[in-house]
């Protein structure tokens, strides 16, 4: 992929991103390449290329902390979200001015809280901020960047791990694929037909 290529790929899906909120799966798919293409480039270790490495390090965690690992299925970490974020960022300083403030504005929320920063603080402590941010019922003017960043976060997590091998394979989408039959979705039609009160 070209250098021209590639920064058009990521000036696009940035700016869909930050205009609309919505990713469409193909593009994200490109900056999943990219992101692998530059780890395997480092020798397997992704090297950010937009956020510093704390930053990118407070970034993992969170992406983490959001879809974890469960039940022996793989989280954000293994879908590499955190990769995906830092490389879309690289092309917009929108995104980058998003994500430095907001992951700033987490270590300064933990120090209030006693702690150094967000990456040293305890796993309860980090789960408690992030409860409290989750939702913007909970907005104060303390909180209210906190919570603005974390919807974002959140939201880009999400579509970085959908998005990626893994995440397809935990959706079990099939596109592009022959199917030698199609079981009826018999559960979700029952489902459906019992709450519009057809059946």
């Amino acid at each position: 992929m070209s250098e021209i290529t590639r920064r058009d790929v990521l000036r696009r899906l940035g700016l869909v991103l930050v205009t609309t909120g919505f990713v469409d799966r193909v593009s994200a798919q490109e900056v999943h390449q990219m992101a692998s293409q530059a780890q395997a480039a480092t020798g397997g270790t992704y090297t950010p290329v937009s956020l510093t490495p704390h930053e990118y390090r407070t970034l993992e965690r969170l992406t983490d902390l959001i879809i974890p690992v469960e039940n022996g299925a793989p989280g954000a970490v293994a879908a590499g979200a955190a990769a995906w974020i830092d490389t879309l960022t690289s092309a917009s300083d929108q995104l980058k001015t998003t994500y430095t403030t907001g992951l700033g504005w987490l270590d300064t929320a933990m120090k209030e809280r006693g702690a150094e920063d967000f990456l040293s603080a305890s796993a309860e402590a980090q789960t408690a901020l992030l409860d409290q941010i989750a939702y913007r019922r909970n907005t104060t003017p303390e909180l209210a960047p906190g919570i603005q960043f974390f919807t974002w976060a959140r939201r880009m997590t999400v579509d970085a791990f959908y998005t990626s091998e893994i995440g397809i394979r935990d959706i079990d989408y099939r596109g592009n694929t022959a199917l030698v039959s199609y079981p009826a979705p018999t559960e979700a039609i029952a489902y459906a037909l019992k709450r519009s009160g057809l059946e």
